[in-house]
């Protein structure tokens, strides 16, 4: 499956048109945002009907610029966006584990609580893909100055299980846009405001 991943595109114009350039250049059967398309959630509605506008498919969740109700509101108007946070949802038989928000906070214990959760889903399938708006801990998605930034309970869940999860997609620090690191089976992208085709 031909996917076109992005992130943090803060309402870029520029961005923008490099995706629909990759749209039609790679005809990817969806598109994913690990969030952070507006400034401060000013106005989301006109940014998510261009991203309905691209014809496809198009899965997200929330970054810390995004209020998740309003977005999730709003995405429900819109016959080809489909926003998910603390959620799952099956694409050609791969399972996507989806949680946004936050960025700044080095351990998430409410995501902790959603292992089991996850951890339930993931026993049917042999393919998962984790989206989350912010990177792992100590991984080159998270260092910044020489120091990594990340999140240590997502570092957590993706060593317990990076046998089964082959790809993780996220954003949040601009500094790391189209950087990627492997851990174990799983490929770990910031795919950038423009966007990268990944293949899974």
């Amino acid at each position: 499956m031909k996917i076109l991943a992005f992130t943090d595109l803060h309402n870029s114009e520029k961005a923008l048109d490099k995706m629909r350039e990759k749209v039609l250049k790679n005809n990817p059967k969806i598109i994913i945002c690990s969030g952070d398309f507006t400034i401060f959630c000013r106005n989301p509605e006109p940014m998510l009907k261009k991203f309905n506008q691209f014809g496809k498919p198009f899965y997200f969740t929330h970054g810390n610029h995004e209020d998740e109700r309003e977005v999730e509101r709003i995405s429900k108007k819109y016959s080809n966006l489909h926003f998910f946070h603390k959620e799952t949802c099956v694409i050609d038989d791969i399972l996507f584990l989806w949680y946004g928000g936050q960025g700044f906070s080095c351990v998430d214990k409410r995501f902790e609580q959603f292992f089991p959760t996850f951890e339930k889903k993931m026993k049917n399938f042999e393919k998962v893909v984790l989206v989350t708006h912010a990177p792992p801990y100590k991984t080159k998605l998270d260092l910044i100055v020489g120091e990594h930034c990340g999140n240590k309970s997502f570092r957590q869940f993706l060593m317990k299980h990076c046998s089964k999860i082959i790809l993780y997609i996220c954003g949040h620090l601009h500094e790391n846009f189209h950087k990627s690191d492997r851990i174990g089976k799983c490929r770990l992208v910031n795919p950038g405001p423009d966007g990268e085709i990944i293949e899974v």
